[in-house]
């Protein structure tokens, strides 16, 4: 999994791209604080190589916590920037810093 951070210069946000590796799933979403975790909002696409990919535009200077929703299945991503533990869910969720 990865996650990469393009900083935009005319305006305060970043257009971050969620990349997973799922060659035998047949749809990846991400959930986060970003879209008030509804994954139906934000898909990710699947590319020839047989991972995901996507992108969202965040306000820059904020923390966002995220899960990849895998065929179903909520997942973490290895490489976020930190863990943030969440009662709700009793899980850690992950966190990307923008």
């Amino acid at each position: 999994m990865a996650i990469s951070k393009q900083y935009l210069k005319s305006k305060p946000v970043c257009k971050v791209t969620f990349t997973v590796p799922a060659a035998e799933a047949n749809e990846v979403k991400v959930a986060g604080s970003f879209n008030e975790w509804n994954a139906d909002s934000t898909p990710l696409k699947k590319l020839k190589n047989g991972s995901f990919k996507g992108t969202v535009s965040l306000d820059k200077d904020q923390s966002y916590e995220f899960r990849y929703v895998v065929d179903g299945n909520w997942t973490n991503d290895d490489q976020a920037d930190s863990y943030q533990w969440n009662e709700f869910a009793a899980t850690e969720n992950s966190v990307v810093h923008v």
